[in-house]
């Protein structure tokens, strides 16, 4: 038997839990196939198989907190699979069978939902759903908690007026709250917005941008830049060349503070919030001041494929100096982002809505955005997140300074 450990975890993170197993006890295994996920306060590991055999006693089950070096489970190199009946059992298959059809069904029951993480799992239990009837989204099609609530609410949106008035009218002693466990990463984003919240002097101002010029330039350019660098132009490459010209003009916004002293970054990695399947994550796009648009969007669109897979790397995930939010993905009008620790200010983008405005003395319909940015007033007076805000606005509403970099 060969023993199946932990791995040296990322740097910062101490210790796991096992999330998943992919495999049984008994089952084959082909070197190089996923056995296992470790799920850590940052990223999710996969565990491979680094011989074939087959998957002998597991040691550790789902939700087991485990440290670098543990003892997993076993690995029998060389071994096949046994078959399900042996010769001696073969010459006595007129006994009469010990197991009902009912513990067969449940067996096999069991053997579906092992599939899946811990939190499908719980969810699929709950709702008395086995995920085959569910369409998986994640990697190799694996469901998400996502794919289970998005059926969920079809199923519930086509219920019966009837089932909806008996339901009304149940009583609240019949009915009783669903229970599930945070993810490690909602902790950790959890304990570090709190961990904001209590050190940080926190404020917002907020402006609106007419982004009428970049939408044009957009529907002008966009076939040609698609064809040309095989992905699209976005609005956020835009935000992040506009925030890195201005943090240049403002270098105390892209400081942070540690004890007494102001630590000055002269480099700017621009973080960017994703929402993935198991929470926000927030990759980091490294000296942004070096990039074009078309690279902008490249890095954006590799991190989001990377979060919807559970993909990210710890270093993609560590560092920043500076984060953009875009909660007009979802239809935000209007919100005060949270700053993301140890920086000193995030922006937030909103929902961007036709209104009328007010242009050379007449009324004009313009796309308008309303942007926040939020911002730890120990380090960073006022007047400077405004002339910072406006200074963003400017470079939006005249997009070719952005190219020009004035």
């Amino acid at each position: 038997m060969t023993d199946i450990i932990v791995p040296e975890l990322p740097e910062s993170v101490s210790d796991a839990t096992v999330a998943q197993w992919y495999k049984a006890e008994g089952d084959p295994v082909q070197a190089g196939e996923t056995l296992m996920d470790l799920e850590t306060d940052k990223v999710m590991l996969e565990i491979e198989a680094t011989e074939t055999g087959v998957l002998g006693k597991i040691e550790q089950p789902v939700g087991a907190v485990v440290t670098p070096g543990q003892v997993l489970g076993q690995l029998a190199v060389g071994e096949v699979a046994a078959v399900q009946s042996s010769p001696q059992q073969s010459t006595e298959v007129n006994e009469p069978v010990v197991s009902s059809s009912a513990n067969s069904d449940e067996a096999d029951l069991t053997r579906q939902l092992q599939k899946h993480s811990p939190t499908v799992r719980r969810l699929l239990q709950a709702n008395g759903l086995t995920g085959q009837e569910i369409k998986g989204t994640g990697k190799s099609g694996r469901l998400t908690k996502e794919d289970v609530e998005s059926y969920l609410k079809q199923q519930k949106a086509s219920s019966t007026s009837s089932e909806t008035q008996s339901t009304a009218t149940m009583s609240p002693a019949m009915r009783a709250p669903r229970r599930e466990p945070m993810s490690r990463l909602r902790q950790r984003v959890a304990e570090r917005l709190s961990e904001s919240q209590k050190n940080a002097v926190i404020l917002s101002t907020f402006n609106e941008v007419d982004m009428s010029a970049i939408m044009n330039l957009r529907a002008r350019y966009q076939p040609e830049f698609q064809d040309k660098h095989g992905v699209k132009l976005g609005l956020m490459s835009f935000f992040v060349r506009a925030v890195v010209q201005a943090l240049k003009a403002f270098p105390i916004i892209n400081a942070s503070v540690e004890g007494q002293d102001i630590l000055y970054h002269d480099y700017f990695d621009v973080g960017v919030a994703i929402a993935a399947p198991r929470g926000l994550v927030v990759p980091v796009i490294r000296d942004a001041d070096q990039l074009s648009l078309a690279e902008i969007e490249k890095t954006i669109k590799h991190f989001a494929i990377q979060a919807k897979e559970n993909q990210l790397t710890l270093e993609s995930l560590t560092g920043g100096t500076f984060t953009v939010t875009n909660g007009g993905t979802f239809g935000s009008m209007l919100s005060t982002p949270i700053i993301n620790p140890p920086q000193s200010a995030i922006l937030g983008m909103h929902n961007m809505v036709k209104r009328p405005v007010v242009v050379d003395d007449d009324i004009v319909i313009r796309p308008m955005m309303y942007l926040a940015l939020s911002y730890d007033h120990r380090i960073i007076d006022g007047s400077d997140s405004v002339k910072f805000l406006v200074m963003i606005k400017s470079l939006l509403e005249d997009p070719a300074r952005l190219i020009l970099d004035l």
